[in-house]
């Protein structure tokens, strides 16, 4: 039998993996060309709102060019869409202490196989043979484990490029690349750092399902404390080598960080820009792609050492702040309500329904105690110095007065003469009118209080008074109103009305609207 069965079952995981999906479906066009505007070739990223108005602004132009079939939905709607079936990844920035999308490995490699397709492909020739004869022979030369041939194969390259050198040293033909064969080298070139972008991506999101694994491993971790914190110590050192990702960044950190090894990088890219097919073949876009490997280089390697460093830290903030006896408190009280809820389930049917409240009812506590009994606290307090003792400070009248309330007697005499004289017409001029020594702030309560006891009218709103503190300084105070006159009397409701003033004495008074009462004495007879 043919191994039909097995090769489907490989290509439907193939299609179910995303970036086959993305490039699947009826809108892949249209949202690669989103992913290729907004996020540009190093897959910077971009604030979610700046994206979500980024995705509207392109559907109107699209719309405003008569496209059809385009997708509905807001640009939040169409992010969301794409981040749930992995083209876009949300995330907290640290710089800007705010959220940012940014590209899958999945949606990049998509982009990349579009890229690469909508290249006019080569066919086969000199250059893409030697590429790979060369790499062959450099793979078999690093990995033969016979250290004959290894010698044979490093002595075979050393004789070719000595000879090489040696005929170009004696003036021998210098071939010149043309046109074609450049043309094969940069595709070859433009592939190769098109694919980084996807591969940091990749590591990228192992490093964030590290952290995810860690959280979960942690919840669900029961051994004790000593444990768990030695075997999470060992995993800080395994991070970067616990998967296939980890690894390959592993072997790789060390050229990506060789200044030296970047330096001739840039060297080798400035000059072939600078041959003279290059421009002929090459459009700005591509030049610019080139030009900005050893960019992406640097900004791919700090994002993936951002992603470890969250991870390590996670790794240590979980180990401080675990708790064994908490935990295990919270799984009792967990595992108390799945026993609680099967009984429920067993004595209930199907279809019963139990009304829960959305928030959690408020304790009944008159009050709570904030502070505990502290027996260092219970103590009596040191005794009283006699006031005859040696050493004691002798207090003066005007500290006393000035620790004091307001002079009351001095106040009561002056605001009779005010009232007698008529000097003042609210109780604030007679505040303003006094010596600096009964213009205390305390003082206004002490006038204020007199003036109610008198029964003084209420004026209309506040006023302002200017207060003199004993040691000279000025304080504003904003106080009610109290004119100098005193509140008409109280009318009760059942008086008799008013006689004028001008009535001669023997005038009846007015007559009432309406008959008196009549009463009757227990007897019976009307008085």
């Amino acid at each position: 039998m043919s191994d039909i069965v097995d090769e489907l079952a490989r290509t439907g995981e193939a299609f179910e993996q995303p970036t086959l999906r993305l490039l699947h479906q009826r809108h892949a066009p249209l949202v690669l060309a989103v992913f290729r505007s907004s996020f540009g070739r190093d897959n910077a990223p971009i604030p979610t709102g700046r994206l979500h108005e980024q995705v509207e602004t392109y559907l109107a132009e699209l719309r405003l060019a008569g496209t059809e079939n385009l997708p509905t939905g807001s640009g939040r709607d169409l992010c969301l869409r794409w981040m749930r079936r992995k083209w876009l990844i949300r995330a907290n920035d640290p710089e800007t202490d705010g959220e940012v999308y940014t590209l899958t490995s999945y949606a990049q490699a998509a982009l990349e196989q579009a890229r690469t397709l909508s290249r006019e492909r080569s066919s086969l020739s000199e250059h893409r043979v030697a590429n790979i004869v060369s790499a062959f022979r450099r793979f078999n030369s690093e990995a033969n484990p016979d250290r004959t041939t290894r010698v044979t194969i490093l002595n075979q390259e050393i004789a070719r490029l000595r000879a090489e050198r040696d005929r170009l040293v004696d003036g021998g033909d210098l071939p010149v690349a043309g046109e074609d064969y450049m043309l094969e080298g940069f595709t070859e070139l433009l592939s190769l750092v098109g694919g980084l972008p996807s591969d940091f991506a990749r590591v990228e999101e192992a490093f964030v399902r590290i952290r995810h694994d860690i959280h979960e491993q942690f919840r669900a971790d029961e051994r004790p404390a000593g444990e768990v914190v030695d075997d999470y110590l060992a995993r800080i050192d395994e991070l970067t080598t616990a998967t296939p990702e980890g690894r390959a960044f592993e072997g790789a950190f060390p050229l990506l960080r060789d200044e030296a090894l970047l330096q001739q990088l840039r060297e080798d890219i400035s000059d072939l820009l600078d041959h003279p097919v290059t421009d002929t073949i090459l459009g700005d876009t591509d030049r610019r792609e080139i030009r900005d490997t050893v960019k992406q280089i640097r900004a791919g390697l700090d994002r993936v050492l951002a992603q470890r460093n969250r991870a390590t830290a996670t790794l240590r903030g979980n180990i401080e702040a675990r708790d064994v006896n908490r935990d295990r408190e919270l799984e009792r009280v967990l595992r108390n309500l799945e026993g609680e809820l099967g009984r429920w389930y067993a004595a209930t049917g199907p279809r019963t329904h139990v009304g829960l409240p959305l928030l959690p009812e408020r304790a009944a506590v008159d009050h709570l105690r904030e502070r505990t009994y502290d027996p260092t606290e219970d103590k009596a307090p040191p005794p009283l110095r006699r006031a005859d003792a040696d050493g004691a400070e002798a207090v003066s009248w005007t500290a006393l007065r000035a620790a004091g309330g307001p002079s009351i007697s001095e106040l009561d005499a002056l605001l009779d003469d005010a009232l007698a004289a008529s000097t003042a017409t609210t109780v604030g001029e007679l505040f303003a009118s006094l010596d600096d020594e009964l213009r205390r702030p305390v003082e206004v309560f002490g006038l204020l209080h007199l003036a109610e006891r008198r029964a003084l009218a209420d004026g209309e709103g506040t006023e302002e008074v200017v207060t003199v503190r004993p040691d000279g300084s000025r304080r504003v105070l904003r106080v009610p109103q109290v004119r100098t006159v005193p509140r008409p009397p109280a009318v009760p409701a059942d008086a008799p009305p008013a006689v004028p003033a001008d009535a001669p004495a023997d005038a009846p008074a007015a007559a009432s609207t309406e008959a008196p009462p009549t009463t009757r004495s227990p007897a019976g007879d009307d008085r």
